[in-house]
Parts: C-alpha cells; structure tokens; sequence
C-alpha cells in the first residue's frame, strides 16, 4: 500500500502505557510487513499519559518531588523542549495515586500539581499546557494557588486548612501575591470536562462519590465550592464558577481559569498539537488508534476520535485497536473509523488480556497487516 503507517493510540489503561501500546503494535506490523515503514506517535487525551506523549514525541523529561494528595511526597514528571511545559495533574494529585482505603475525600489537596506548575515555570516555557483529569480532590485548586502565592483565609485573617472540605471557612482570598511569572506565559488548560464549579452538574455531585465522598460530604464540598467562588469574585478573579469546564480536576479547572488566566481546549486537540500530529500525518498512508476500550465515550473526546477526525480531514484511512470494542461498525464508520480489532477476539479470557496485553496485541497486529496492507 502506499505511503507510511502511522501508529497513534493512546493508553490500555492500568496495562500499558501509549508507548508501549504503539511498539507492540509496530512488532507485528513487522512481523507481517517489513517492508512498510512506520511512524509512531502515542498521544493521549489530556488526562493521564499526557506527559508520556511528549516525551515520545522527543520532549525532555524533568523528575520534580511534589506533595501527593494527601500530602505524602510523591515524584511528577514534567515534560519541556524550551518553549512549552506539560504538566500533569493525575501524576501529582490523581486518584490513583491513592489506595481505596486512604481516600480523603475533604482533605485531599491540589498542592502538587502547584508544585509541579512551579518546576515548569521554571524551564522559561513561553507555554505550559496543565493536563488535568482523574483528580483525587475536590478542592477548587485552592492547593494549587496557594502554592503559587494566593493566600486563602478564614473569617480571623487565617489560613484555611488544604482540601475542599475547609473552604466552607473561606472569608477572603487575596491573588496579590501569585507568583508573576503566572502573568508571563499562556497557560492551557487541556481538558474535555464540561461540568460547572458547583449545583447537580458540578465537580461534588458528579465526582464526588468517586473520590470517597459520601452523600453528606457531597453537599459540603459543593457548598464549600460556591463559597469559594463568591470569594474569587471578590478578589478580582474572573466569574467562570458556571463555565463548562470550571469543575475539571474537583475544580482545579476553576482556579486556572478564574484566577490564573488559563484558556481551556480539548484535551486531545492539545496533544496532537503537542506532537506534532500534522506533520508525523503528511503522507501516511494508514493510521492506526485505539485504547484499552472503544466504546460511546470513545466517540466524545477520547484521544481515537480526535486521531481520526485528523486523519478523515486528511483523507487518510483509520483502523482502530483495542481491549475490548463495545461499537458497532455503524458507530465506528460515524467516527470515520474503518475497522477495529480488539484483544478479546483473540484472546477471551479477559484476564489473561490484561495480564499480558503486549504478546496478544502484536499477533492482532500482524493479523491487521495481513488484511489492510
């Protein structure tokens, strides 16, 4: 077939990284076409693995000790080539960085995903793009700009303890102190969360539960949220509380937008960006995507839909790999996805898939090559 094959999946979440999921893939291409050259390009959709396709696409890595979200240290990475920072929040702050029983739900903390910003700020980037996604707190980035310099106080002039849970307190926030270097650089929030700050839809009632919080708790911090909203108007922040995407990351997205002049975009336009996705596309002859699961949300955001509306803009075909594939080939064709193949054809026991996805993903692969090259 003509021209080059483009390899650009995103993660088999808690089984293998985008990287990982492209070499694998690449071996049995190979295998079955040596002949065909290959271009690979992991991306991401803006959470997790953000950091991961940068540094695949040739970024420089920098490993920075930060606060985890319940205070405990933990290492983040940052990934810079001189003019842009990427900054991810799950690596600092996420959830996963928490067992089950340690959720804290009030308590938990954006601090080090601030930390991180300031390691970025740090490189001279011109640009810095903040992935957030998978947060394990619902804090407003309070954590974070108070690492950055704000000072968030009680009703008594004091500061109000870290997590979303003690905003209940807040009486006054002053932005007077945030770190001018902030003012210097454009700060992109990638994000496709398009919840409020606060009410039904908001950060607490959407992703609360998943991050510990109880029934009770869910209208604390929602109450707390809207506390501290009226404060950030008070103290010259910009009114977004209701702007979708003000409830990314338990609303570390209203902090960037309200306080630290961040423009949002989604999240995998971001990365394809970031990678240069455009010109690793020119010529290609085919582009494989996927994830560990292509299912409805794959269609809304998801790091394969954004590969292929690139690719069908282009006129170049898109063949789709995963775990499992829950799609029709009718929502497939909709997403401008030719074919998919998934783990499970293969191999049916789901749990040896996810034991060992990377043997089983490069015989997939070899039978792709087969049918499409």
């Amino acid at each position: 077939m003509p021209g080059p094959v483009l390899i650009a999946p995103d993660k088999f979440k808690g089984t293998l990284t985008a990287p990982e999921v492209a070499e694998a893939v690449a071996a049995g291409l190979r295998r079955a076409r040596p002949d065909v050259e290959l271009r690979l390009a992991p991306v991401a959709d803006g959470g997790d693995g953000t950091v991961d396709a940068a540094l695949a696409a040739g970024y420089a890595r920098m490993t920075v000790p930060v606060s985890g979200p319940t205070g405990y240290p933990v290492d983040t990475e940052i990934a810079y080539d001189g003019e842009t920072a990427v900054v991810e929040l799950a690596s600092a702050s996420g959830l996963a960085l928490l067992d089950p029983d340690d959720l804290d739900a009030l308590g938990a903390s954006s601090d080090g995903t601030g930390e991180a910003l300031l390691a970025a700020l740090s490189t001279g980037a011109q640009r810095i793009v903040l992935g957030v996604g998978g947060s394990a707190c619902t804090d407003g980035g309070a954590g974070l700009l108070t690492v950055l310099g704000a000072r968030i106080l009680d009703a008594n002039g004091n500061p109000v303890a870290p997590g979303g849970g003690p905003l209940a307190n807040v009486g006054e926030i002053d932005l007077s102190g945030l770190d001018p270097r902030i003012g210097d650089v454009e700060l992109i929030l990638a994000s496709d969360v398009n919840n409020p700050l606060t009410g039904p839809n908001g950060a607490a009632h959407v992703y609360g539960p998943q991050k510990g919080a109880n029934p009770e708790q869910v209208e604390l911090l929602d109450a707390a949220l809207g506390r501290y909203a009226q404060a950030m108007k008070a103290a010259g922040g910009r009114d977004v509380a209701e702007q979708p995407g003000a409830g990314a990351a338990g609303g570390v997205g209203f902090a960037a937008l309200a306080a630290l002049g961040a423009t949002m975009r989604p999240g995998v336009d971001v990365v394809l960006d970031l990678v240069g996705f455009h010109d690793r596309l020119d010529g290609a002859g085919l582009v494989i995507t996927g994830e560990g699961a292509l299912d409805e949300q794959t269609l809304h955001g998801k790091a394969p839909a954004g590969v292929a509306a690139r690719a069908i803009e282009a006129g170049i075909p898109v063949i789709a790999i995963a775990g499992r594939c829950d799609l029709t080939r009718e929502r497939l064709a909709e997403a401008g996805i030719d074919a998919a193949y998934a783990l499970l054809d293969v191999e049916p026991d789901p749990q040896r898939c996810m034991a060992d996805p990377a043997p089983i993903l490069t015989t997939l692969a070899a039978t792709m090559a087969e049918n499409h090259l």
